[in-house]
């Protein structure tokens, strides 16, 4: 059995807009926070990183601009908008409801009203 979890739809998104809160980095970056931030259950593909940075561009959520990673290698930086400040927001409250509401849903003794 494998220690990684897999990731819920639009959850990659969210971990990306949370990270690019804290500093702009590159898609590797963003690789590594998941990864070290989650203590090895959280690995995502590169490439999926990548095509989700589209997305958030295409939405207006990041923007990029290129620039020289740690080891002098020319890398695209990318940093949350403002928009994606607020989007960032608004997706963490309801995912905190989402997971209070499950997690007493698991937690409960019964099956449901009754």
């Amino acid at each position: 059995m494998s220690d990684t979890l897999p990731l819920l739809k639009g959850t990659l998104e969210l971990l990306i807009m949370k990270a690019l809160s804290v500093e702009s980095t590159h898609g590797y970056g963003l690789s590594v926070w998941m990864e070290r931030g989650s203590r090895g259950a959280i690995v995502v593909d590169d490439s999926a990183i990548y095509q989700a940075l589209r997305r958030l561009e295409g939405k207006r959520l990041v923007e990029a601009e290129w620039g020289l990673t740690e080891n002098n290698r020319r890398a695209r930086f990318y940093r949350l908008t403002t928009f994606g400040e607020q989007q960032l927001d608004a997706e963490a409250r309801t995912w905190s409801r989402y997971v209070e509401s499950v997690g007493a849903l698991l937690a409960s003794g019964s099956g449901g009203e009754g």
